[in-house]
């Protein structure tokens, strides 16, 4: 038997003990009344740590850096900035992320590569280093500071990202908490977003590294608003062992932080969906029955990243042939005549074919701010889950007025 998990109330990335963090202002961020723009993670012991980063070719100068000081594969400070991406930024950009590291490595007494870097904002404009190593130095960490750390990451997030979970293990409590940003330049794989995550169990690197890519696998890598991607991805996972439980390589407790860890990013990827730029409805597509799990998920992605039935869903349209379009369209094998469609209970498909159906009833299912739609390939055994939003005008009104 499982352990038993519980979500923490307030649950943010300083729950687990250890971890503090803090914000502050330095001038980059121009959007909303809380204008902090600049956070600091920090751990009191060193801590096993892995990632994952953008796969675009084009990476952003924050991810060069933190892809080298994590190949040793450990890590205690993240510092990150909204506003400026410094993407796109050349050598000088290079140079800049390095002294990021560099400033917070001075303030905490840690060595330059003990710290990892992540940015988000406007592209292809050059960090203000003197108002930034201002904010560093007089930036303050608590205990209390992730919710301040979740606040000061967002852009066009309407709300933070937060969430903690956590379960006993050997007598001892273990907590894993995360916070992240993202609304718009959303697709797999990775997204575009920035995501924290910290633990304060002991757990075996190796073991860690299987268990985060199991994770990002069924969770932010199964989530898309609008079919564009970013240089500056990054996911970070850092375990400093305070909890004192026996390291985690397998067995009962390997499964209890597999779950609680998948549980925390799978909450997080939902805000995400859900607070997709413009949009009103969370979508969350599942198709059963596929021949393999890779293909269960490249059917349910495709699903929700079809601005057809984005924009269907948008308007309540129960138009749901576009679903069996990008069904056909997604690479995973499908039989026509097996397939079964659903939105939420109510069957619009049965073995290929069209059953009558109340429009009403279907209008209802869509006009809910999530909005559950089942595809049955009835071929195998594997299912996906993948989450989107809909589509609207206020998404086109947000990104044609980027920058001015």
């Amino acid at each position: 038997m499982g352990l038993k998990l519980r979500t923490v109330p307030g649950g943010t990335i300083t729950s687990p003990r250890g971890f503090q963090a803090g914000a502050a202002f330095a001038g980059m961020k121009t959007l909303g009344e809380d204008r902090r723009d600049l956070a600091i993670l920090y751990s009191e012991t060193p801590c096993t740590a892995t990632g994952v980063f953008t796969s675009t070719k084009i990476k952003a100068a924050p991810v060069v850096i933190s892809q080298k000081h994590l190949a040793k594969g450990c890590a205690q400070a993240i510092v990150a900035n909204s506003g400026r991406s410094n993407a796109f930024t050349g050598e000088q950009g290079l140079e800049d992320a390095a002294e990021m590291a560099a400033l917070t490595a001075a303030k905490l007494g840690l060595g330059p590569g003990e710290v990892l870097v992540a940015s988000t904002g406007v592209t292809g404009v050059r960090l203000d280093m003197e108002t930034i190593g201002a904010a560093i130095k007089g930036l303050t960490l608590s205990r209390q500071g992730g919710h301040d750390m979740a606040q000061a990451i967002t852009t066009t997030d309407t709300f933070t990202k937060e969430e903690a979970i956590a379960f006993e293990l050997g007598g001892r409590e273990v907590t894993v908490g995360g916070i992240a940003k993202g609304a718009g330049m959303i697709h797999p794989d990775l997204c575009t977003l920035l995501c924290f995550l910290t633990t304060d169990a002991a757990v075996d690197g190796d073991f860690l590294r299987k268990a985060f890519r199991r994770v990002m696998a069924v969770s932010f890598n199964m989530l898309t608003i609008d079919g564009d991607t970013s240089p500056n991805d990054t996911v970070v996972l850092l375990a400093n062992g305070v909890a004192g439980n026996d390291p985690i390589r397998g067995g009962v407790g390997a499964e209890a932080f597999q779950r609680a860890l998948e549980g925390v990013c799978i909450h997080l990827a939902k805000c995400i969906a859900r607070d997709g730029e413009g949009a009103t409805k969370l979508i969350e597509v599942t198709v059963e029955g596929a021949l393999t799990e890779q293909e269960a998920r490249m059917a349910a992605r495709t699903v929700a990243s079809s601005p057809l039935v984005k924009t269907a869903v948008y308007g309540a349209d129960p138009n749901w042939g576009r679903i069996l379009a990008a069904v056909g369209r997604s690479g995973a094998e499908v039989v026509e005549s097996k397939i079964d469609l659903f939105f939420d209970d109510i069957c619009l498909l049965k073995g290929g074919t069209p059953l009558p159906f109340s429009r009403e009833e279907a209008r209802a299912v869509l006009s809910r701010t999530e909005v559950p739609i089942r595809i049955y390939l009835n071929l195998g055994t594997a299912k996906g889950t993948a989450w989107g939003c809909d589509l609207t005008e206020e998404y086109i009104r947000l990104n044609s007025a980027y920058t001015t």
